[in-house]
């Protein structure tokens, strides 16, 4: 008897070029970790790891060789049925989040069945979860489109990019927003992805304040001192998001106890995996700071992952989540996931085919 880990690259290209605030994307390169144990023959966990270039820090040449050398360790274990889902944490390397995602997942999955259930939880069995619409940058026109498809589609809550074009026409793209939807109807994020200067900042975070905005994720760039006062003064809750990448153990209240934001973003992939999140949920929590869960254009697999995760805190169940971005792929892997009324669920009528991993 022995225990299996393997791994399979794909690409997966988008059904239009994105722009994002580090330039464009074409497509996405995961890694998906397949675990099985002769003990249980048939059943197979399945993992996705999937860092984002330019972003995650484990984003790196030696990834691959890294993820090779992370499952010859699963391999050396007795057995997968009773192992912790802490028991990845000890042997995946610091500083690889997305494989430690990947591995907890699989994991999980095979110790359910195999059958794609990370938890069996409420969101597995049927219940949705109200997500935010993600409005892609763009020209005007585009982002017109888009906007007035989510509010079409049920999305009470959008999320706009900022930072990447001209400031005054992301204004009148707001000011649209508001002219055309009442303010208690459509709630308003946005995301600057570190894009202001510490000098403009404040004057910029003046201006966006008279469209009703929800939050701002990440004002301007991560690691700088400015960032306190930022958020001190700001008439916009700011929320954290890439200021977390990096930060593990004890660290992680610190930070939130020093820079005291209104929220902070969370992205299995990118800070720590479940168990990172599971921590900086906990540091939040304790010091009264707001969170959300978002994906981070992970396929199927991995958005479904997320989601279950996410459904394992019932104040989750009723705030927007940032878990709607597997329709961006031209051939994504079929699923029972579905998006309508601004929500995502798990239509146990469909079925899963992970044919192609």
């Amino acid at each position: 008897m022995a225990v299996h880990a393997a791994f399979i690259q794909k690409t997966f290209e988008f059904n239009f070029q994105a722009r994002t605030s580090r330039g464009p994307m074409h497509d996405k390169i995961s890694w998906f970790i397949k675990l099985w144990d002769d003990a249980v023959p048939g059943v197979v966990g399945l993992g996705e790891c999937g860092p984002l270039p330019g972003l995650s820090i484990d984003a790196r040449p030696d990834f691959e060789a890294i993820l090779h050398a992370t499952l010859k360790k699963v391999m050396q274990t007795g057995g997968l049925q009773n192992l912790p889902p802490t028991w990845v944490e000890q042997i995946t390397p610091t500083g690889f989040p997305a494989i430690t995602f990947g591995l907890e997942t699989a994991l999980l999955d095979w110790q359910h069945g195999g059958r794609r259930v990370i938890f069996d939880n409420s969101f597995f069995q049927g219940q949705s979860i109200p997500i935010n619409g993600l409005i892609w940058m763009g020209n005007l026109d585009f982002m017109m489109q888009q906007i007035n498809d989510k509010v079409a589609k049920g999305f009470t809550c959008i999320k706009l990019k900022v930072g990447g074009l001209n400031f005054d026409r992301e204004c009148d793209v707001l000011q649209y927003i508001r002219q055309r939807y009442f303010r208690e109807n459509l709630t308003i994020r946005l995301d600057a992805n570190g894009a202001f200067k510490p000098e403009e900042a404040l004057m910029k975070l003046e201006a966006l304040a008279k469209f009703t905005i929800h939050s701002i994720e990440q004002p301007i760039k991560q690691g700088l001192p400015e960032l306190a006062d930022i958020i001190r003064q700001s008439p916009v809750p700011v929320a954290l998001d890439e200021e977390l990448i990096g930060v593990e153990g004890e660290a992680r209240a610190a930070l939130i106890e020093r820079l005291k934001p209104a929220y902070i973003i969370l992205k299995p992939t990118l800070h720590g995996g479940l168990s990172g999140c599971r921590a900086w949920i906990a540091a939040a929590e304790q010091h009264g700071v707001g969170w959300w869960i978002t994906s981070a254009l992970e396929s199927n697999v991995g958005l479904n992952a997320i989601c279950q995760f996410t459904a394992e805190y019932n104040a989750a169940m009723s705030m927007p989540q940032g878990l709607g971005t597997g329709a961006i792929y031209t051939e994504n892997i079929p699923s029972p996931l579905v998006v309508t009324q601004g929500a995502i669920r798990y239509d146990s009528t469909k079925a899963w085919d992970v044919a192609m991993i």
